[in-house]
C-alpha cells in the first residue's frame, strides 16, 4: 500500500487531542515533506526517522516522494512524540508493516538514531484522553512514559524499548521480543512528608489559623519579622491537608507530566510549589507558545507558598487574582489558547517593613513611615481582598525555644482537619472556601446578634462584599 494512517495524540492544554499521521508514498523526485502545523522539533523528525529506520534493519524508501500529514492541520504539534508514528506510517506505506495491525493501537515516542525509544511528556494526559473516548485501542509508549501512563485505572498500556520491538509485534503472527511488555496499573501510595508540626514551638494562634485554613481550603497571609517561623510553618502545611482522592491525584500528576516533572513516588501526595520571588509572571501563571502550565497549575490541589510576598513583581502578583477566585488560568496568545486548572491554597509570608522589625518587642525598626507604606503598598487591595486569613507571626522568646515541649504532632492535627473537612463535604459537597451565592446563604446563616456584630465591623473597617463573604466562609 502507498497510503498509511497511524493514530497518536498531541498535547493541548491539559488534554491530548487525537492526531492522525497520514503517510503517502508516490513516484516523483525523492523528497520527505512534513505538513500539519508542525513545530521545529516535529520537522526535525525527518532526519531522526530516516536514520532510525535504516539503523534498525528496515528499508527506507529513498526513491519515493514521501508526504506526511499531521491531521487536523489547525492543531499545533510540538515535541518528538510523533517520531514513532511517522516511522510506523512509512513502514506500513512501504508494506513492511501491516496496516490492519496498526489500527489496534495509538503510538507516541521519540526515536534515537539507533531506533531506541525515548520518553516523552504527557503520558498521563494521553492515557486519560484515550480512556475518555471509550475505544478499545491500546497505547504504545516508551518504557518510562508507559510506567507513568499506567497510573490511569483499567488502562491498556504497552511499553516498547526499540522500534524493532514495535514492528515485531505488528507482524502476522506477532513475534514476542524482550523489549515489548504490557505494563500493569500502578498502586498509588502517598508518602508522608518528613516535616512535622512537632518541630514548631509556640505560635498557638498561628497553628490554629493554619488548621482552620487546612480544614476549609482557605488562603493565608503570614506577617512577621525575620526568623519568626513563617517559612517553617508553611513547609509543614501541606501535611495537614486531607488525603487526595484518586481523581485529584491524577489531575495533579497529569499537570506534572506535561512539563516532564512526574514523580511516581510522589503520586497521591499534595504538591507544594515555592517559586523564588524573582519568578516572572509567565513562570508563575504559565505561558509560552504553545502555552505551558506555571507554578500555580503545578500546585493544583496542593499548596503555593510565596515567601517574601511583596518582593514578587507587581505584574506577577496581580496575575493571581483570577485564579484565586476561579481555580483556573486561561492563557491566550495570538495563535494559541489553553486553560489550565489552578485550584491551589495560597500560603504567603512577608515582613511588616523593609528592615523586617516593625513592631518587634526588642529590635527597633530603622525604616521611615514612607518606606513602610511603600513596601506594604506593593500588595494591592484587590489582591489582599482575595486572601482569607491574615495572621500576625511574632518571634518566640529564646526561653520558649529552648525549654518548651515539642508542639502537637501533624498526625493529630490532620485527624481534626479530616473530621472537619468530612463534615463540610457531607453538609455541602465542597470545602467552606468554595461556598458561593445561595450555598453560602444556606450553609453560613447568622443569628440576629451575629448579623448585627458583622454589620457593625464591616461598616467600621469598610469591608468590600468579597471580604464580607470570606469572613462568613472562615466562620463556617
Amino acid at each position: 500500500m502507498s497510503l498509511a494512517r497511524v493514530q497518536t495524540r498531541a498535547l493541548s492544554g491539559v488534554g491530548a487531542a487525537a492526531v492522525t499521521v497520514e503517510v503517502d508514498l508516490s513516484n516523483g523526485l525523492p523528497s520527505f515533506t512534513l505538513v500539519g502545523l508542525a513545530d521545529t522539533e516535529v520537522k526535525e523528525a525527518r532526519e531522526r526517522v530516516r536514520a532510525a529506520i535504516q539503523n534498525s534493519g528496515f528499508v527506507f524508501p529513498n526513491n519515493k516522494r514521501i508526504t506526511v500529514n499531521l491531521a487536523p492541520a489547525d492543531l499545533p504539534k510540538d515535541s518528538g512524540r510523533f517520531d514513532l508514528p511517522i516511522a510506523l506510517g512509512i513502514l506500513a506505506a512501504s508494506d513492511q508493516v501491516s496496516g490492519a495491525a496498526l489500527a489496534k493501537y495509538e503510538f507516541a515516542g521519540e526515536l534515537s538514531l539507533s531506533g531506541d525509544l525515548r520518553a516523552v511528556r504527557g503520558g498521563l494526559a494521553m492515557c486519560l484522553a484515550l480512556q475518555q473516548t471509550s475505544t478499545t485501542l491500546a497505547l504504545v509508549l516508551p518504557p518510562d512514559t508507559a510506567q507513568e501512563a499506567a497510573w490511569v485505572p483499567e488502562a491498556v498500556i504497552y511499553a516498547a524499548v526499540h522500534l524493532q520491538d514495535v514492528v515485531a509485534q505488528l507482524q502476522d503472527p506477532p513475534i514476542a521480543t524482550a523489549g515489548w511488555s504490557r505494563v500493569a496499573a500502578g498502586i498509588p501510595v502517598a508518602i508522608a512528608s518528613g516535616l512535622d508540626m512537632t518541630d514548631v514551638k509556640g505560635h498557638a494562634g498561628v497553628r490554629r489559623a493554619l488548621e482552620i485554613a487546612a480544614a476549609g481550603g482557605h488562603s493565608v497571609l503570614m506577617v512577621g519579622p525575620p526568623g519568626s517561623g513563617k517559612s517553617m510553618l508553611a513547609e509543614r502545611f501541606a501535611a495537614l491537608l486531607p488525603p487526595m482522592t484518586h481523581g485529584e491525584a491524577l489531575a495533579s500528576a497529569t499537570i506534572a507530566s506535561l512539563v516532564g516533572a512526574f514523580d511516581a513516588e510522589c503520586f497521591g501526595q499534595r504538591p507544594t510549589c515555592a517559586p523564588h520571588h524573582t519568578a516572572s509572571p509567565a513562570a508563575l501563571v504559565g505561558g509560552g507558545a504553545p502555552p505551558q502550565p506555571g507554578e500555580i497549575s503545578m500546585a493544583h490541589n496542593g499548596v503555593l507558598f510565596l515567601d517574601e510576598f511583596p518582593e514578587f513583581s507587581r505584574r506577577a502578583l496581580e496575575a493571581l487574582r483570577e485564579p484565586l477566585e476561579t481555580g483556573e488560568i486561561r492563557i491566550s496568545r495570538a495563535r494559541y489558547q489553553a486553560v489550565f486548572p489552578a485550584r491551589f491554597q495560597l500560603i504567603a509570608a512577608m515582613n511588616p517593613c523593609p528592615c523586617g522589625y516593625l513592631g518587634h518587642p526588642t529590635i527597633a525598626c530603622t525604616d521611615t513611615l514612607t518606606q513602610v507604606l511603600r513596601y506594604q503598598g506593593k500588595l494591592s487591595g484587590p489582591l489582599l481582598d482575595r486572601i482569607d486569613l491574615h495572621v500576625s507571626v511574632q518571634s518566640v522568646p529564646y526561653q520558649s525555644l529552648l525549654q518548651s515541649a515539642p508542639g502537637e504532632a501533624t498526625a493529630t492535627v490532620r485527624d481534626r482537619v479530616m473530621a472537619a473537612h468530612g463534615r463540610a463535604i457531607q453538609r455541602q459537597q465542597q470545602p467552606n472556601a468554595r461556598l458561593m451565592g445561595e450555598s453560602l446563604t444556606t450553609h453560613a446563616t447568622l443569628d440576629v446578634q451575629g448579623h448585627q456584630f458583622l454589620q457593625a465591623v464591616a461598616a467600621r473597617f469598610q469591608w468590600s462584599a468579597r471580604r464580607l463573604h470570606r469572613v462568613l466562609r472562615v466562620a463556617r
